[in-house]
C-alpha cells in the first residue's frame, strides 16, 4: 500500500493553512508552525491543553533524492529539488489528514479528546507525555505475559 498523498501537488504552506483553518474550526485557542533544520512543529492550544506535533523532513540530500529510484542515475539540482519537495508535501498532507480525523474522531463521540491526543499532550515542563509513557510500556511488555486478545467479559 503507497503512502497517503504521495503524489500530491498540494503546497506545503496550502497543508499548514488546512491545518490551520481545521483547528479553528474545531475550536482551538492558538496555533504555532515552525521549523528548523530537518525538524517541523506544529502545536495548537484547545480544550486547556497544549498539543504538539513534531515532523521530521526528510535529508534534502539523501540518496533517494539526488538519485532516480529505477536506475540509480544521479538526478539534476532541480530533479532532486522537486522530489525533495514533493516528499515534504507528502507528510504534511499526511499530518493534515491525522490531525483533522482525529478531531472529527471527537467531535463524533467515537473518542475523547485527552485519548486522541495523549502522546502529543504538552506537559507543563515542556515534555510531552509520550516522552513518559514509552519507556514505562516497553519495560511493562518486558516484565509480564500478554493479556488475551479478546478478554473474558
Amino acid at each position: 500500500m503507497g503512502r497517503y498523498g504521495v503524489d500530491t501537488s498540494v503546497s506545503v504552506e496550502r497543508s499548514i493553512g488546512e491545518i490551520q483553518s481545521t483547528l479553528q474550526r474545531y475550536g482551538a485557542d492558538g496555533f504555532l508552525h515552525g521549523w528548523k533544520g530537518a525538524q517541523a512543529m506544529v502545536q495548537f492550544e484547545m480544550q486547556e491543553r497544549r498539543i504538539r506535533f513534531m515532523l521530521v523532513l526528510p535529508d534534502r540530500d539523501a540518496r533517494e533524492f539526488t538519485h532516480t529510484p529505477s536506475r540509480g542515475t544521479k538526478r539534476s539540482a532541480s530533479q532532486a529539488l522537486e522530489a525533495y519537495e514533493q516528499a515534504c508535501r507528502q507528510r504534511y498532507r499526511a499530518l493534515a489528514l491525522v490531525i483533522k480525523a482525529k478531531l472529527e474522531a471527537v467531535e463524533s463521540g467515537i473518542t475523547q479528546f485527552e485519548d486522541e491526543f495523549l502522546a502529543h499532550i504538552v506537559l507543563p515542563d515542556g515534555s510531552q507525555v509520550r516522552d513518559h509513557v514509552r519507556p514505562a510500556i516497553a519495560a511493562s511488555y518486558e516484565r509480564g505475559a500478554m493479556v488475551p486478545l479478546l478478554p473474558d467479559r
